[in-house]
C-alpha cells in the first residue's frame, strides 16, 4: 500500500512538470484592461527550422539568412548584472513560472498579483499582460503620501490594524523590470521588505521584458 501512495506521489510531481512545461504550447487565457486576451509564446512557423550552429553565436547570434520575423535586437551592454537570486528566501522564476502566476492570478486575483515595477513611462509603452504597475521609485512607505499609500495598500491586500500592517493576506507577486541587468525590481522587492512584506510571497522575474520579448512571449501596448 505504501508503494502505491508513493507511486502516486511520484506522478503527481510529473504531471504538475509537464503541466508548467505545457503552458508554453497552450497559453493562458487572461484579462488586461477589462480585454480578454491568450498570454502565450508566438511562435512562427518560419523560425522552426532555423538552424544554430557556432557560427552562429559570436555576434550576431543567428544566420544572415533568418527571416526579419524571427530576429530580435537587443543591447547587451545595459545597466548591472543582477545575481541569479537576490535573497535566499526569495525565489526567483522564468517565463514558465510567471504563466503560471497569471493563471493563478486569473482565478484568484485576491491572492496572486504580476508587479511591472519599472517606471510609469515605460509601463504605459510595453508590459506582461495582466501587469500591474507599482514603481519601484513611488512605492509609499508611510502614510504621508495617503493616497498612493491607499492604493498601494488595496492593490497588495495589505490591512491596516491598531498595532501597524497586517500581511496575512498579503498576495503572492511576481516582480519584474527591464532585464537580468535592471536592478529596478529587486529595489522595489527589498523596499517592499522593509515595510514587512512576507519574503516568501515575493517572487523575482529576473529575466523581465528583455527575456519575454526574447522568447515571443504575448506583450501588451498600453499607449495603443
Amino acid at each position: 500500500m505504501k508503494w502505491i501512495v508513493f507511486f502516486i506521489f511520484l506522478l503527481s510531481l510529473l504531471d504538475a512538470k509537464t503541466n508548467i512545461k505545457s503552458l508554453q504550447y497552450s497559453g493562458v487565457k487572461a484579462t488586461h484592461n477589462g480585454k480578454p486576451m491568450l498570454v502565450e509564446r508566438i511562435q512562427n512557423g518560419k523560425c522552426l527550422d532555423i538552424p544554430i550552429t557556432p557560427n552562429t553565436l559570436y555576434s550576431n547570434y543567428i544566420d544572415k539568412k533568418a527571416p526579419i520575423e524571427c530576429k530580435k535586437t537587443f543591447l547587451t551592454t545595459l545597466g548591472i548584472l543582477q545575481p541569479i537570486s537576490i535573497d535566499k528566501d526569495i525565489k526567483t522564476v522564468g517565463e514558465l513560472e510567471v504563466l503560471e502566476h497569471i493563471k493563478k492570478a486569473e482565478k484568484e486575483p485576491s491572492k496572486y498579483i504580476l508587479i511591472d515595477s519599472r517606471r510609469v513611462d515605460w509601463y504605459e509603452q510595453i508590459t506582461i499582460p495582466t501587469a500591474i504597475n507599482l514603481p519601484y521609485n513611488e512605492i509609499a512607505l508611510d502614510e504621508d503620501f495617503k493616497e498612493d499609500f491607499g492604493k498601494m495598500l488595496t492593490m497588495l491586500n495589505i490591512k491596516k490594524s491598531k498595532k501597524g500592517l497586517d500581511f496575512s493576506n498579503a498576495k503572492t507577486a511576481v516582480l519584474f523590470c527591464n532585464g537580468s541587468w535592471c536592478v529596478q525590481s529587486s529595489k522595489a522587492i527589498f523596499i517592499l521588505i522593509d515595510m514587512g512584506y512576507p519574503k516568501e510571497k515575493l517572487l523575482w522575474y529576473r529575466g523581465g521584458l528583455q527575456d519575454w520579448l526574447a522568447y515571443g512571449m504575448t506583450t501588451t501596448l498600453n499607449n495603443h
